[in-house]
């Protein structure tokens, strides 16, 4: 059996936080793109799609700061239990999105579960190095990883079939129930997710500047909690997906599929791009070519006219992307100690979803006025463009010691 698999085997509480994570982000995508497909039919535009993305991501974002302190201090079990069972409430307050009039509730629950993300995030990454042995971090990395692509394929596919078929509202519905379900099996974790440690007042401020003093004074650290910026810019092509299935005739499953296509792409990466992790001199350049290739590939879409020459380009994209993410990841958890990893991860993920809620409130602002190919061109470029900025001094740094 492969040792990324074998893991899942051998380890009932790494099994149970994986199916945690599944299927929260399962139940993510029956949300989503149910609601990408709901809004501009009640109103008529793209723009209220982009505004959903942009607050799901900026949001987060904003809050990361200080849900990376809270996952330093308080258990994380219990973060993560009561944020799955705050987003499946608010999933539920997506019933009532019935008028152009209430397409504001969107926004709303959409923000409320994107705070519950923000605390789910860095505590669930910050907690893994603990519910495996150091031996099996980087398969628990490359699974971990692949989740994101799984469920994104799984969850985007189902979840335009489900909303083209039956209408949104039992995905809303039906993501409720998973969320809750997801909350049951984080509860079944036994293993503590967090080293002991000495009480600590509950500072963030202090606790937040101790973790950026920390970052400034690791350059590789600091390379790695920007390399996440690359793709983040190039994310606002998200908002161009259901204008451009319904520009080749595809639909809501249209949709789905291009949601799915990049799923498939960030399973696909983490796997095949593992071997990296053994190889520290290749850890750099492995992220540089991974961001230029996201960026390469969309510029590729946005002259395609084919729609199954789409999605592979789609797929290829996201293949770059889902490594570079796992590549980061696995160094960071690697290296940061447990005391700040909560706070190092919530500065990673807050750099990366600033970065995607600018790129698609820029698109946003376009989207009803500009050819959708021109929109993905851009977004494309501009990661181009970061990548080769981001390699001229990063690559001018020593490679990551071994973890």
């Amino acid at each position: 059996m492969p040792p990324a698999l074998s893991v899942l085997t051998r380890n009932k509480d790494f099994r149970n936080l994986f199916a945690a994570d599944l299927i929260g982000l399962g139940a993510d995508w029956f949300v989503m793109i149910p609601l990408l497909t709901l809004l501009p039919h009640l109103t008529g535009s793209g723009l209220w799609g982009a505004l959903v993305l942009a607050t799901d991501t900026g949001v987060t974002a904003l809050l990361l700061p200080y849900t990376g302190t809270v996952a330093d201090r308080l258990d994380r079990r219990r973060i993560l239990i009561a944020a799955d069972l705050a987003m499946a409430t608010c999933a539920l307050a997506l019933l009532l999105v019935r008028t152009p009039a209430t397409a504001w509730v969107a926004l709303v629950a959409v923000g409320a579960i994107a705070v519950a993300k923000a605390f789910f995030a860095p505590a669930a990454q910050a907690a893994l190095p603990n519910v495996v042995d150091a031996g099996d971090l980087s398969a628990a990395n490359a699974l971990s990883g692949s989740a994101w692509g799984t469920m994104l394929v799984i969850g985007a596919s189902l979840g335009g079939i489900a909303s083209e078929t039956f209408g949104p509202y039992p995905c809303f519905a039906l993501a409720a129930a998973l969320l809750s379900l997801s909350a049951l099996q984080v509860w079944r974790v036994r293993r503590p997710l967090q080293t002991e440690r000495d009480a600590e007042p509950s500072r963030p401020f202090a606790a937040i500047a101790e973790a950026l003093r920390y970052i400034r004074g690791n350059p590789r650290v600091a390379s790695l909690v920007t390399v996440k910026s690359a793709v983040g810019l190039g994310n606002g092509v998200l908002t161009v997906f259901p204008v451009l299935a319904a520009a080749l005739g595809a639909g809501p499953l249209g949709t789905g599929l291009l949601f799915a296509a990049r799923g498939l792409g960030a399973l696909i990466g983490p796997i095949l791009l593992r071997r990296v992790l053994s190889h520290r001199a290749w850890l750099l350049p492995g992220l540089a070519l991974s961001m230029a290739l996201y960026g390469v590939s969309y510029v590729g879409v946005s002259l395609a006219t084919w729609f199954p020459l789409v999605l592979a380009g789609v797929v290829l994209a996201h293949l770059a992307g889902g490594g570079n993410w796992m590549m980061s990841n696995y160094v960071l958890q690697a290296e940061v100690p447990d005391a700040l990893r909560g706070r190092v991860f919530a500065t990673d993920f807050m750099l990366a979803t600033l970065s995607i809620a600018a790129s698609q409130l820029a698109v946003g602002a376009f989207v009803d006025h500009t050819a959708p190919r021109l929109l993905i061109a851009a977004c494309g470029t501009v990661t181009v463009l970061y990548a080769a900025g981001w390699a001229t001094v990063a690559l001018r740094r020593p490679a990551p010691a071994a973890p």
